[in-house]
């Protein structure tokens, strides 16, 4: 056996020993409030981000059929060699205007989003350029701004304390002979399900010269009056720099990513980023299912009001039977149990009992602090809520 197998296999071991090991469930149904799973059957999901019930929706659906029946399968290579399909226009001009910017371009997931703005940024900003980063923002940022500072050696990076304003507002003064300065941060923060204060962040920004990054993955079809995000349930949507975000959640459960800012930055992604340089494009069925999604979230508000109203009905619940639960606008409702071993039985049981949630420990969530996420969509209705509060109560 070549040497690095042993390493393979003492690194399984390790994850085995440590009760980290990830079991990968097979589901046997499409995406939906209740769904199955290979061996164990029927389950209400409470773990999924389709927060506005899209993955499986008709319209997103035909939608997704008819454009891969017109354009075929994808691009078959990068856009800045083989070029722009109508379907990438379409969906990147409806995603602009969904973020409140000029412009927007996409990649293959959100990951790539944040790496491809992240570094290429960094990288411009050559000798004085500094990232400053939310400590609980999520791995793809740190990873982005980690690619940066390998990119550009000369390059600095701070994190400031999770929402503390206070703390980032004294590294943005620390920082004031650094010319060229990033802050970013998560929308909602997917662990918490708390969201940033934007509208400080904002102010911040404008006084200190710093261009702010935005990912608001779990925030988009969400939060805001209108479900636009975070931005617009604190009243600063249209004056944020840089937005990224995913098609992979509210906005039809697919995949593909996308950054959404000015005209001209977006013209610097698409000359220099190198996951789009180097990556096919987002293909043609989950374009047409990310444009159909963002149509009726922007066409009317119920789904959004239903999610709000699923989210208070499931969280009221958990606190009548004692579950400490976390408020907060978006539709993550976590539950902190302690020990990670709890969290993975509470887990376990619930699977059983035929709920389906995660259970979150160490290194995902710090030590002392492990917890079940619970999700909330718009597609659970009344008694899909009540069957899992039932579990939660026999839990």
């Amino acid at each position: 056996m070549k040497s690095l197998w042993k390493a393979v296999n003492q690194e399984l071991a390790n994850l085995t020993n440590a009760g980290q090991f990830k079991n990968i469930k097979n589901l046997t149904r499409p995406m939906g409030p209740v769904s199955a799973i290979e061996g164990i059957g029927e389950v209400i999901v409470l773990c999924s981000n389709d927060y506005l019930g899209l993955a499986n929706d008709p319209e997103v659906v035909d939608a997704a059929l008819a454009c891969q029946k017109k354009w075929g399968a994808g691009t078959a290579s990068v856009r800045f060699i083989c070029g722009t399909f109508d379907y990438h226009r379409e969906l990147e001009a409806a995603v602009a205007k969904l973020s409140g910017c000029e412009a927007a371009t996409t990649y293959v997931s959100c990951w790539n989003a944040n790496e491809a703005v992240l570094p290429t940024l960094m990288a411009a900003g050559g000798d004085s350029v500094m990232a400053i980063s939310d400590e609980l923002n999520h791995a793809s940022i740190i990873d982005g701004i980690r690619l940066g500072r390998q990119i550009n050696k000369q390059s600095k990076s701070k994190v400031y304390k999770h929402s503390d304003m206070d703390n980032l507002e004294a590294l943005l003064k620390a920082s004031s002979d650094i010319e060229y300065k990033l802050v970013v941060t998560d929308g909602v923060f997917s662990m918490e399900g708390d969201i940033a204060d934007l509208a400080r962040i904002v102010e911040l920004c404008n006084e200190h010269d710093a261009l702010l990054i935005v990912d608001d993955s779990h925030g988009v079809g969400v939060c805001g009056p209108t479900g636009k995000g975070v931005a617009e349930h604190c009243g600063v949507h249209g004056q944020i720099d840089c937005m990224t975000g995913t098609l992979g959640k509210a906005l039809g459960g697919a995949a593909g990513g996308y950054i959404a800012s000015s005209r001209k930055l977006i013209e610097l992604m698409e000359q220099k980023s190198r996951p789009q340089l180097f990556s096919n494009a987002v293909p043609s069925a989950t374009a047409g299912a990310a444009t159909k999604a963002i149509e009726i979230l922007t066409r009317d508000n119920k789904r959004v009001e239903k999610l709000r109203e699923n989210v208070h009905y499931m969280r009221e619940g958990l606190k009548s039977r004692g579950f400490e639960t976390v408020e907060g606008p978006s539709a993550i409702t976590p539950i902190i149990l302690g020990e990670t071993s709890k969290a993975i039985a509470a887990s376990k049981r619930l699977l059983e009992l035929g709920v389906f949630v995660i259970g979150f420990g160490y290194p995902v969530v710090p030590e002392g602090s492990a917890r079940l996420r619970v999700q909330i969509s718009a597609a659970h209705e009344t008694e899909h809520l009540d069957r899992a509060l039932e579990a939660f109560s026999q839990l």
